[in-house]
């Protein structure tokens, strides 16, 4: 029906291959209001990633708000460049919702300034780099090393045999999965909310998944517990605004687990 396999980060400069010498694409936002200096970045990131023969896709948004109305799909972003000194919605405000949605993502901070960075630790910002700086290419170049030797430790995927033909899925993307009679509905964020099907039973998808975060709420959900918002009055609210019921049997197991894990992340 399906394999779980974890892979293991290939050689600094080659992102590429991670799956059979299936190239993945990379994706990467720039969220700044100076169009000058979004166009100015994407143009290094595109070198940087041309250089290293990885794919990408690059988005650029001009504002904090235009890219946190993307909601849960910002999620789709590995790393995301964001201008500290944006009217409205600053870069501060936009990473503290970034951090709401997805805990994975690199926040890379772009600003004039160097007295924010208190509040970077508190969102996890992983680099602070300086508009003026002369040496703007060089500082892209270590951020993007630096964050390629953070990420991916290890990448779980599993291969689906879906009714909508065979996939490959992250298991970091997988919202939640329900149980209707003997067939499965995975709910996927990838480029927006996909749904797919799998004949089978949950409670072997509950098996084989232990250890990946996710938690079984009702014999109708297994839910991933990073993309859970909040667990109140027995439902479970996740952050893209659906709501699931918990059984009533499950509900103190269901809060203690939830908050354990809140806890380690």
């Amino acid at each position: 029906m399906y394999k779980i396999k974890k892979t293991q980060p290939t050689k600094r400069g080659n992102m590429q291959n991670l799956e059979r010498g299936e190239k993945r694409m990379f994706r990467i936002a720039i969220c700044d209001d100076e169009k000058i200096f979004r166009d100015d970045l994407k143009e290094i990131l595109i070198r940087y990633m041309t250089d290293r023969g990885i794919m990408l896709e690059i988005d650029t948004f001009s504002s904090g708000k235009e890219f946190v109305e993307l909601g849960i799909e910002m999620v789709k972003y590995k790393i995301v460049f964001l201008d500290i000194n944006m009217d409205e919605l600053d870069g501060i405000m936009t990473a503290k919702k970034i951090r709401e949605n997805s805990k994975d993502m690199f926040i890379v901070f772009v600003t004039a300034f160097v007295n924010y960075t208190i509040e970077g630790y508190k969102v996890d910002a992983v680099r602070y780099i300086l508009k003026d700086n002369k040496n703007l290419v060089a500082s892209v170049y270590e951020c993007m090393d630096a964050i390629h030797e953070k990420m991916d430790y290890k990448i779980t995927w599993a291969e689906f045999d879906f009714c909508e033909g065979t996939r490959k899925v992250s298991l970091n993307r997988i919202l939640y999965i329900e149980s209707k009679l003997h067939k499965l509905e995975f709910h996927v964020m990838e480029d927006c909310l996909q749904k797919y099907t799998l004949q089978g039973m949950l409670n072997e998808i509950d098996d084989r998944f232990a250890g990946n975060d996710f938690l079984r709420i009702h014999q109708s959900f297994l839910v991933n517990m990073k993309f859970i918002k909040n667990i109140s009055r027995y439902r479970v609210l996740l952050n893209n605004g659906i709501l699931l019921d918990i059984a009533r049997a499950r509900y103190k197991y269901v809060e203690e687990k939830f908050i354990a894990y809140r806890g380690e992340v």
